[in-house]
């Protein structure tokens, strides 16, 4: 997996590079400083990323992403029942279905704050065996919503939900059966480094599913698709969560997400095998399964 530049090695790296040009006579020729700022412009954008069709520092994105959720929260699921006309919940039963939850399973859910994936594992589990189930979700917004949702539900003991990072997660090695992500690694600022967590935590022959807004298939849906992406998704998130950019950005992050046959190589460059696809509603969006082999 490449390694991400930070300021102190991009430092190092111009102080060498200028070390080689001035006291060894590396490429000595009058114009050869010239290349210096062709060397660093390359060092530098490797240190950015989008945000949408934004570029932005990579230490920048996260905070980004932080305060549209935090802008949404509260309704995050109206608009998700809104914005797809309830075909979101259809989805995710699918992916429960290709899951195919077992008794005393250990699930780790990434990125799932309200919920609504645990909720429907446990829906599937003898209330005698439900194993274990952990949320780890980076905004704790969408945590509490989650929680609410869960006493709400009458479910007390059965989930546990934790503050963390999908690049970093606060668990253990080969410590899980299942990990599901739906609709969250796309606004991860490196998605390989998410990938290689999730095969961490994966115990050997575990499994790795997730589900997300992927690309259309069919020529003439994906021109309607844009349409509604693009005009009415900012205008339904403006009336009913009060944020137009927030939905705007979710239009152009979906655009900016590899496609279904690019992001099965980069499960499979994470260490990840045996990998599938499911395209859902045309390829709006598309189901990874691999495992952990």
């Amino acid at each position: 997996m490449q390694r991400t530049l930070s300021i102190a090695d991009t430092s190092k790296i111009y102080f060498f590079v200028v070390y080689l040009f001035c006291y060894h006579g590396f490429l000595a020729s009058e114009g050869s400083l010239s290349y210096l700022p062709l060397i660093m412009g390359k060092l530098i954008d490797e240190q950015t990323t989008y945000f949408g069709y934004r570029k932005v520092g990579e230490t920048e994105k996260a905070s980004l992403v932080k305060e549209v959720f935090d802008n949404v929260s509260n309704k995050y699921d109206l608009m998700n029942d809104v914005m797809s006309m309830g075909v979101h919940r259809l989805w995710k039963n699918v992916m429960i279905d290709w899951l195919a939850p077992k008794p005393g399973m250990t699930l780790l859910d990434v990125g799932g704050g309200t919920g609504d994936i645990p909720f429907r594992v446990l829906a599937r589990l003898p209330k005698a065996h439900p194993g274990s189930i952990t949320v780890v979700d980076i905004n704790s917004a969408m945590l509490r919503r989650g929680r609410e949702h869960a006493i709400n539900r009458g479910i007390i003991n059965s989930i546990k939900w934790i503050n963390g990072d999908a690049e970093n997660l606060p668990v253990n090695d080969m410590s899980v059966d299942a990990y599901t992500i739906a609709f969250c690694i796309r606004n991860v600022t490196h998605i390989a480094r998410a990938l290689s967590e999730a095969r961490r935590v994966l115990k050997p022959g575990g499994r790795f599913l997730c589900l997300e807004f992927s690309h259309v298939t069919a020529p003439i849906l994906s021109k309607i698709y844009d349409a509604y992406s693009f005009k009415v998704l900012p205008m339904l998130g403006a009336q009913i969560a009060g944020d137009r950019t927030a939905y705007q950005y979710l239009a152009e992050s979906i655009r900016q997400f590899p496609d279904q046959s690019r992001f099965t190589t980069m499960i499979l460059d994470s260490g990840l095998g045996n990998v599938k696809v499911r395209n859902l509603s045309g390829g709006i969006a598309a189901l990874h399964s691999a495992w952990r082999i």
